[in-house]
């Protein structure tokens, strides 16, 4: 049953909606200390607590085939997919590269009188993508995850999936980033090969790619001994609307969020009660029709949200406040209102920009800060794949003239041998 009521903001119901989508993304309690064993198992035990896990969770035997999915594999896997979704996959994966191509920094270096100082850009060596099984393929998450580290020039790429059919189109996908290598292994103890390392599975850099609670909660536990993305929740959308825009293209793009998770929050804020009731009704006689209608329905019940607000500038004030994954725009004049967005992973401008054209080819990385994190973070993109390195050279001309200012502050901050590190250089 669709279940998404029409609020009126400012209503004690709205209040304890907008309460409860600020709540959206938390994990069950009970989570942290299971996945803090398998860590621990995996950084002991290394490749056997990997085998031993994956037969536990996965029941896949790795005893005999090994993690790695090898070459042939992957090459039998790239002739089994459609030539037309091959070459949808290509299409994709070009418009992604030549727009994250547009992000590397180059760094810099500032000279003044006897000093130097700079930035030096380099990408990391090794980062590692996870690519979560389940419910549906997601090649395109594969694609959205390895083209900005190849473009920021990472070397080694290492693929994990969970190893209980692994679909050719993801294979392909990863073959067409360039990923260096596909391991089948998935869950928490995937993450934790790759933060710790084992005997077979190199330690990586930095650990991507979305995942499940288990996959999330081991990705915040093993941020320090390895670098991550984000710990990513459930997708959502958030449409603002108003009277002009059309309920089913609402109705649709909501939907198209809800069929992802029963967790996934799905929210229109128009101006409009009657158009509320309009989208109200599409919603309840498209999701009727889909294939995936059982979990859609339910992420509607918990999370779908239509919400009635005074004006378009309140409708900006409580998106900002909510800080979505996605944020669609569908109002008469909607570049006119994308200067009051501020919080938001991805903006959408207009009624036929509809969210899944971010997902699959428009160019911008879906990897996206869900559950109102798009208020201090950004999209996946070529910066998250390099790391900045200060370049400081002086000679005796600059040592001079930093040196009084140096051993002031040091002194006053009682750092007596910082200080004299600079004094003892004044009589060379």
């Amino acid at each position: 049953m669709v279940d998404v009521a029409v609020l009126q903001d400012g209503s004690r119901k709205a209040v304890a909606q907008l309460a409860r989508l600020a709540a959206r993304g938390r994990g069950p309690e009970g989570v942290e200390a299971k996945v803090a064993a398998i860590l621990a198992e995996v950084r002991r035990d290394g490749d056997a607590a990997v085998r031993r896990l994956t037969s536990k969770f996965d029941g896949v035997d790795l005893g005999k085939g090994g993690f790695e999915v090898g070459a042939r594999e992957i090459a039998a896997a790239r002739k089994r997919v459609a030539p037309a979704l091959m070459r949808a996959l290509q299409k994709a994966h070009a418009r992604i590269r030549a727009f994250h191509s547009r992000e590397r920094e180059k760094g810099f270096e500032l000279r003044e009188p006897g000093i130097r100082t700079g930035i030096r850009i380099t990408p990391l060596s090794h980062a590692g993508v996870y690519v979560p099984g389940g419910k549906a393929a997601y090649p395109s998450s594969v694609l959205m995850n390895i083209v900005p580290a190849k473009v920021a020039g990472v070397r080694e790429v290492t693929v994990v999936t969970p190893p209980a059919g692994i679909r050719d189109e993801v294979l392909a996908a990863a073959s067409i980033a360039g990923a260096t290598r596909v391991l089948r292994i998935g869950g928490a103890q995937a993450v934790a090969a790759l933060a710790y390392g084992t005997r077979s599975i190199a330690r990586v850099d930095k650990i991507v790619g979305p995942g499940n609670i288990w996959v999330a909660t081991a990705k915040r536990l093993v941020f320090g001994e390895v670098d991550i993305d984000m710990v990513a929740g459930p997708s959502e959308v958030l449409i603002v609307a108003d009277d002009s825009a059309n309920p089913e293209w609402i109705a649709a793009d909501m939907l198209a969020q809800a069929e992802h998770d029963e967790l996934a929050a799905s929210i229109c804020i128009t101006t409009s009660v009657d158009h509320g009731r309009k989208v109200a009704a599409a919603l309840a006689r498209q999701c009727a029709e889909l294939p995936r209608a059982q979990i859609a329905a339910r992420s509607l019940e918990c999370f779908g949200t239509i919400l009635v607000a005074a004006d378009l500038s309140r409708a900006c004030e409580l998106a900002n406040q909510i800080a979505p994954e996605h944020l669609e725009v569908f109002t008469r004049r909607p570049r006119s209102l994308v200067g009051r967005l501020t919080n938001a992973g991805a903006i959408f401008v207009g009624g036929l920009t509809t969210e899944p054209l971010g997902d699959y080819a428009a160019g911008p990385n879906h990897v996206l800060p869900t559950g109102g994190s798009a208020r201090f973070a950004s999209p996946l993109g070529v910066y998250d794949f390099v790391k900045r390195t200060s370049i400081i050279e002086v000679d005796r001309k600059g040592f001079s003239r930093l040196e009084a200012v140096v051993t002031a502050l040091a002194r006053a901050e009682g750092l007596d041998a910082h200080a004299a590190a600079v004094t003892r250089r004044k009589t060379v």
